[in-house]
């Protein structure tokens, strides 16, 4: 099914959160605490794992324990609620990796203030980096009863309940209560059954309704054969397509991705399959095998929407990031978000997807990177602090678009930027553009946005163009008579909205604009296409819609009268 997602926000452009294909809506965390704020103390800290498993009726054996070679200890506020994923509590007061040999760990603790100690146990050894620049599979974890700490206190033993992540370990227990003999199901696939234009270098997933036993989601990876429990074919499973390693699992167990060793075949149809091998963490397995009816087919070699173009989703993943850092993530076509650690509280404005990279743009100049879908971020040194508010991939370049003209570009994947030199408006005053937004096509860069002052909404706005991926810009003439901020690109149109209902169209490569009759005089702040259509948002909740290529845009009936930002299309 073709979907359109719009995002919602409360006020007009200077809440303005580039959110990619999907909306999402901003929670502030929790602040009672300052770590640089806290005097602290060193403890030596004893860590008692001899514990009953909160999670089962027997004990984890030493033996257990002593098989895990990395201890992560984390020291928090006793607010904080436990979870298996340790990158949760990266901004966490102290953290240490403890000797396994003797349990014993000494941290830096905030005198007189309720804490916790979390513990993570690795069956592999990590160093710290490690940890930290990846996900590793977490064998136990657990916590302490909340402490405090005084200015006499030098020791402390601790008492930990480990509970075993499902789908690891050796430990079995002793009474497990009632049995669970229910059947797990496919609850999706990604790409989803019949869905058209999939990129060649996307990942295939599948979630279940239940959290599975690792060992026994499992793919072919030596050679072409239909083996293993998960597979993907072009040709009715005569034969597979070769995976470059064993299923990677997320989503507490329940989402598992494979990587074809190869890119797929343009405009080619697969099929996937799981077969009655896999069984949940309780043993049970699929009631049925599970294939889909129709398949997923990939782009043609010149499709609009190959990996050449800018995204927010890759390789089955969709990302949103907005104010305070902050960064969501799904893997089951936007059915749950997750949190992702936020490379500082710096705000976002826009993401951009390309060649298997995440790159986002924010407030002072702030740039960040991800490599591994969007699980972890890094900073990418700033070109300088100019605000960036929107950013596009193509032919292997990111461009990142801002104020006072600002232009910025990468072609080493977003792992470096450099200035492009900005267009000079020739008004004196008002030497340089403002930009809002950016899009791609047709191996073309257009920016859109303001004019003159930037602040007066009445002033003209302004569409920069680039054919040489984004080295150097020129102005696109005559500027449009209102501000445009948002731009979009389709079936060899760009279509630009902007303020007063404004709307513009090119059919020449973004080279000349012409002016499409305004539906109305309200703000409109994002454009998207897909199936064929132009969809706008704007103040108050309105969107405008147009089938004929950008020709002509008519009314859509609005949900609410609340002002909607950005929207977005995707083929789920």
């Amino acid at each position: 099914m073709n979907t359109i997602s719009i995002k919602m926000a409360f006020s007009r452009i200077s809440l303005r959160l580039m959110f990619g294909m999907i909306p999402f809506f901003l929670f502030s965390g929790c602040g009672d605490l300052e770590p640089e704020m806290q005097d602290t103390r060193t403890v030596v800290l004893k860590m008692n794992f001899n514990q009953r498993s909160s999670s089962r009726n027997s004990s984890v054996s030493q033996a257990e324990v002593s098989s895990h070679k990395t201890h992560l200890i984390l020291a928090l506020p006793s607010w904080e609620n436990l979870s298996s994923n340790y990158k949760n509590y990266y901004s966490s007061f102290a953290q240490e990796l403890m000797n396994p040999s003797d349990n014993k760990v000494s941290l830096e603790i905030p005198l007189n203030t309720q804490m916790k100690i979390f513990a993570f146990l690795f069956r592999e050894d990590y160093t710290m980096p490690q940890l930290f620049s990846g996900v590793r599979e977490v064998g136990y974890y657990g916590e302490s009863q909340p402490f405090s700490i005084g200015t006499q206190t030098n020791n402390l033993s601790l008492g930990i309940a480990l509970i075993q992540v499902q789908g690891t370990g050796t430990e079995t227990g002793g009474e497990t209560g009632t049995t669970d003999t229910t059947a797990p199901t496919v609850s999706s696939v990604y790409p989803a059954d019949n869905q058209n234009e999939v990129s060649i270098t996307e990942n295939i997933s599948v979630t279940f309704s239940k959290a599975m036993n690792t060992t026994s989601v499992t793919t072919n990876v030596s050679n072409t054969i239909c083996s293993g429990s998960f597979q993907v074919s072009l040709n009715n499973f005569s034969s597979c397509i070769q995976m470059s390693s064993s299923p990677s699992s997320s989503n507490s167990y329940k989402t598992f991705t494979i990587d074809p060793s190869n890119n797929l075949s343009y405009s080619t149809t697969y099929k996937i399959r799981v077969t009655t091998g896999v069984k949940d963490t309780g043993g049970n397995t699929l009631s049925s095998q599970y294939e889909t009816l129709i398949g997923f087919t990939t782009s043609s070699d010149n499709s609009s929407n190959s990996s050449d173009n800018s995204s927010s989703s890759g390789s089955g993943v969709f990302l949103g990031v907005g104010r305070s850092g902050k960064i969501v993530r799904s893997m089951d076509n936007g059915s749950t978000f997750s949190a992702v650690t936020s490379v500082d509280s710096t705000q976002l404005n826009g993401v951009a997807f390309g060649n298997n990279t995440f790159v986002g743009v924010g407030a002072f100049g702030k740039i960040v990177r991800s490599t591994d879908n969007g699980l972890t971020f890094s900073a990418v040194t700033s070109v300088d602090s100019t605000p960036l508010n929107g950013v596009a991939f193509g032919n292997n370049t990111f461009v990142g678009v801002g104020s006072s003209g600002k232009i910025i570009r990468s072609t080493d994947n977003g792992s470096s930027f450099t200035a492009v030199t900005p267009v000079n408006s020739n008004i004196n005053q008002y030497p340089y553009y403002q930009h809002y937004g950016v899009a791609f096509g047709n191996n073309i860069f257009v920016g859109v946005g303001a004019s003159e002052s930037g602040s007066d909404l009445t002033d003209p706005g302004s569409i920069v163009r680039s054919t040489d991926n984004g080295s150097t810009f020129s102005a696109v003439t005559p500027r449009p008579s209102k501000y445009v901020y948002g731009v979009a690109f389709g079936n060899n149109t760009f279509v630009g909205i902007g303020s007063y209902g404004k709307i513009v169209r090119s059919t020449d490569n973004g080279s000349s604009f012409t002016d499409v009759t305004s539906v109305n005089s309200y703000m409109y702040y994002g454009v998207a296409f897909g199936n064929n259509t132009f969809m706008g948002v704007g103040q108050s909740g309105k969107i405008v819609r147009s089938t004929d290529n950008g020709s002509s845009f008519t009314a859509v009936t609005p949900a609410d009268t609340t002002t909607l930002i950005s929207v977005g299309f995707a083929t789920p």
